[in-house]
């Protein structure tokens, strides 16, 4: 068993790769390409349709005969250790997939800090407790919080107005919500900010300053630092990079 910390990347495998574990957990989503696994007793395939979760101790192993790259996180035990309790094999629905197609784009554009990488999976693993609720339970109290964080993450949201949300003081607010998300409530509402900021910038529709507001950031010059300390590159390339990509693609139809 081999001691790692938290990573998020892309792997490509080819042939087998006989049984082994690791001291940490891990999920396999896949981006182009398939392959068969095994987690203890338990086979199946990694595809579009499905990802893998492997718990820390679990004996696993896969062959491939095909082209193939998957995105791949590496979890401490720490971080979430409910990652056991899911089924080994999951499948992908709409909103996980886009979540993954985001994540694949961030990774190949060379932005997410480990800090960004540690929220961004962090909300993946939170996608993973809303889709199997009845295995993984978040307590009602911060769960209340997310939902209004989700809901109005646009908006200036004081620690108290979500304490009386969660009906928590703000310091159990606070220390749960660590607990249980691995990041403090403000760390949670600019990591959505940033994620729909991504997301409007690839469209190519709304300028620099349009994304900013839309976002909840007053001044401009606010959110392009936050923004490139987060992906490692400003807004204004984001957006001019994928306007590219989409008049190539235009002129070519």
């Amino acid at each position: 068993m081999e001691s790692k910390n938290l990573t998020l990347d892309l792997r490509s495998y080819c042939s087998e790769v006989q049984a082994h574990q690791h001291d940490y957990h891990q999920l396999v989503f896949s981006v182009a390409g398939r392959i068969d696994m095994r987690v203890e007793q338990n086979e199946g395939d990694v595809s579009q349709q499905h990802a893998a979760v492997i718990p820390a101790g679990y004996d696993h192993g896969f062959s491939s005969d095909s082209t193939n790259c998957f995105l791949v996180a590496d979890v401490p035990i720490a971080l979430a250790p409910e990652l056991k309790a899911l089924p080994a094999f999951i499948p992908v629905d709409d909103t996980l997939a886009h979540y993954i197609v985001f994540l694949h784009q961030t990774l190949m554009k060379g932005g997410a800090s480990e800090n960004s990488q540690r929220q961004m999976l962090v909300l993946l693993i939170q996608l993973l407790r809303e889709r199997f609720g009845g295995v993984i339970h978040l307590d009602h109290r911060i769960e209340a919080a997310r939902a209004h964080l989700d809901h109005y993450f646009a908006k200036s949201l004081p620690l108290v107005e979500l304490a009386g949300v969660a009906n928590l003081s703000t310091r159990q607010l606070s220390q749960l919500f660590r607990q249980q998300l691995g990041m403090t409530p403000m760390q949670y509402q600019t990591e959505k900010r940033m994620q729909q900021a991504w997301q409007m910038l690839e469209l190519g529709a709304y300028s620099v300053e349009q994304v900013s507001n839309s976002v909840g950031y007053g001044s401009l010059s606010a959110f392009s630092d936050r923004f490139r300390k987060h992906f490692g590159q400003s807004p204004r390339t984001i957006r001019q990079n994928d306007k590219e990509v989409f008049q190539i693609a235009k002129d070519s139809s």
